[in-house]
């Protein structure tokens, strides 16, 4: 069957099961999603169980949209909501998707955006047309969700011609014969860094995680067959937003890929951060990118989100799901459901299987699961961890000694994670006396990841969540934390002679403002330089970890010759990855336990440790591939 009448056969059994009296005005297929289109969307609105009863007849994601010539103009629309709404509301902004046809009213109070029994938003569903969604404001603005919002908002025609063509793609005809599975390694395999992985069907190609090694900016293997060319990979599944997993994606852009990015909402405004800073970055330091800011751009246009436990199909035979990973914000378990029950396998991107400041435990339960390539950057046989409670004590023993004598305490962090950790950490220690309290300035993006964080409260734990939205009990709000908004704050707080503590990006002190600190704290021993994440191979924060007196740094383009007198420490417990014991829990929970497991994402002897750890205990077969070696899964 073709896709036309696919197509056809779809619309006439949804307007099948549509009641006679509710019309519909179109019905369109729009990336994964069929969507049915209404100029009686409150007479369909009422009813909750339409949508889902449609899906499960099709086999298909269902939405229901009012029809675009119902939506009066978003301006004017706005003018009504503010004028309709009391002003002790507090509309923090009002953001309109013409895509979905949805009007997000975002509000300090939102019960007053309501209104008693939601009378006062069925009014202005009526009075606009408008699907009218009220959400409590994020207490920190980001810049980043704004700019990502408004880029969509503009080129809505665009992304409607791109969604068009995915759902052509994904309901081409299914070939006869042989069904298979494989997966081929291209990058993060007995290494840490350009995590990549191509899953093959028989009937489709599915690219997980495309990244960038941050010690020598090597990316994945893209020049072999069966990644070319580019233009024939269904989909691009990004697990989160850390560069070594979505570093080299805008590239893919450039160099011919069309198709789509699945990955949760906070992944995609934290990866199109992080993307472009690695631009400027590279600009400052005199190194090109592989990519342009152009190249983002259409990253964010081709972004599919999905929610956690959200279930969508991405190829003719390949449907995913994503879980909570327990790594940063948004960080998801993909898993794959290929063909009919052919198939189930998990790709575990980074997790952390303890409840954490930030997260709770990666998943660690499917409907049904075969085979899981997991991590295992903590996967020797001696990495072994404290939990948080230790390592939160541990740093503020740290703190205090350091400040004590009137020292400078550097922490290179990863704005996204352990940042907001480190700083939760610090705030709860100076806020309960158990350390002095001094100014902790934040450098780099941090301050806008933490915002970005505010964002998306249903992907914190619950504690978390409560505090940010309690006024007074906000701790990123602390007047502890200082931004450091310009490079004159910098070069005063370096020359400062009262103690204080930096926290500055990047995390493996590979460039960014960390070095600035370092050049002009490392010849004193009064200071101290806190290592709170994971220091790849090869980095300069590996190389500085491990003892070395003397440096060579390249300052934008200058060699310069630095003396390290200065602390040197490492606080485990930060990590946002499973230390040993932790994996080997989890894949003791999992249910159900897989046929087979592939490691990655861990140096050479800690994957082939952790591989033969696993048989040895479980009897489950393991491999420890090497790049660009291809497994067959079924």
């Amino acid at each position: 069957m073709n896709v036309d009448k696919l197509f056809e056969n779809l619309t006439s059994e949804v307007r099948r099961l549509v009641p006679s009296d509710m019309k519909i005005t179109s019905i369109n297929f729009e990336g994964p999603v069929v969507v049915v289109y209404t100029d009686e969307y409150e007479k369909f609105s009422s009813d909750d169980s339409l949508a889902r009863t449609i899906a499960q007849s099709i086999h298909r994601r269902v939405d229901i949209r009012p029809d675009p010539s119902t939506l009066e103009d978003a301006d004017k629309v706005e003018a009504k909501i503010r004028e309709i709404v009391p002003e002790k509301a507090e509309i923090f902004d009002i953001n309109f998707v013409e895509e979905t046809g949805e009007a997000i009213v975002e509000a300090i109070n939102p019960s007053e955006v309501v209104g008693k029994e939601g009378q006062r938003l069925t009014e202005l569903r009526k009075e606009t047309g408008w699907n009218i969604k009220v959400m409590r404001a994020p207490p920190i603005p980001s810049k980043t969700v704004s700019d990502v919002r408004g880029y969509l908002r503009a080129n809505h025609d665009e992304r409607q011609d791109m969604l068009k063509y995915v759902a052509r793609r994904i309901a081409r005809p299914k070939l006869d014969g042989e069904q298979w599975v494989r997966m081929t390694a291209m990058g993060g395999f007995r290494q840490v860094g350009r995590s990549a992985s191509l899953l093959t069907t028989r009937e489709s190609k599915i690219l997980i995680d495309c990244g960038l090694d941050p010690s020598s900016d090597a990316t994945p293997y893209f020049a072999i067959p069966e990644a070319q060319p580019l233009s024939d990979i269904d989909a691009v599944v990004i697990t989160h937003a850390h560069l070594d997993h979505c570093g080299t994606l805008p590239a893919l852009f450039k160099y011919g890929y069309k198709g789509p990015v699945y990955c949760t909402p906070p992944t995609r405004d934290l990866m199109a951060l992080l993307q472009l800073d690695n631009i400027k970055l590279g600009f400052g330091e005199d190194k090109k990118t592989p990519y342009e800011a152009s190249h983002v751009r259409q990253e964010i246009l081709h972004t599919i989100t999905l929610k956690y436990n959200e279930t969508t199909d991405i190829a003719p035979d390949v449907r995913l799901t994503f879980h909570n990973a327990g790594h940063i914000l948004g960080s998801a378990i993909a898993h794959f459901h290929i063909g009919d029950g052919l198939h189930n396998v998990a790709f575990s991107g980074d997790t952390k299987y303890e409840k954490t400041w930030l997260f709770n435990p990666a998943n660690n339960r499917f409907p049904r699961l075969e085979t899981l390539v997991i991590e295992s950057t903590y996967g020797g046989h001696n990495d072994i961890t404290p939990t948080r409670a230790e390592a939160s004590e541990e740093m503020g023993n740290l703190l205090q000694r350091a400040t004590a004598k009137g020292g400078k305490v550097l922490i290179p962090v990863f704005a996204v994670g352990r940042s907001q950790e480190v700083m939760l950490v610090i705030e709860e220690q100076m806020r309960s006396g158990k350390i002095p309290k001094c100014p902790v300035y934040l450098d780099g993006m941090i301050w806008e990841a933490t915002a970005i964080h505010t964002a998306y409260p249903e992907y914190l734990n619950s504690t978390l969540r409560t505090q940010i939205f309690q006024q007074n009990e906000n701790p990123f709000l602390s007047p502890i934390f200082k931004r450091v908004e310009t490079a004159d704050m910098r070069e005063e707080i370096c020359h400062s002679p009262d103690p204080c503590i930096v926290l500055a990006t990047s995390g493996m002190m590979s460039g960014g403002p960390v070095m600035e600190y370092f050049r002009e704290w490392a010849d004193n021993e009064d200071n101290w330089l806190l290592f709170v994440g994971y220091q790849s191979e090869g980095s300069i924060g590996r190389t500085i970890q491990r003892g070395r007196s003397e440096i060579t740094l390249n300052m934008k383009g200058r060699p310069i010759d630095l003396q390290i007198k200065m602390q040197r420490v490492t606080v485990d417990g930060f990590s946002g990855h499973s230390d040993r014991k932790q994996l080997m829990r989890y894949i003791s929970s999992l249910e159900p336990k897989p046929n087979k497991i592939i490691i990655g994402h861990g140096e050479d002897k800690k994957c082939t440790d952790f591989a033969s750890s696993i048989y040895k205990k479980f009897g489950i077969e393991t491999k420890a591939p090497q790049n660009l070696e291809t497994i067959r899964l079924r």
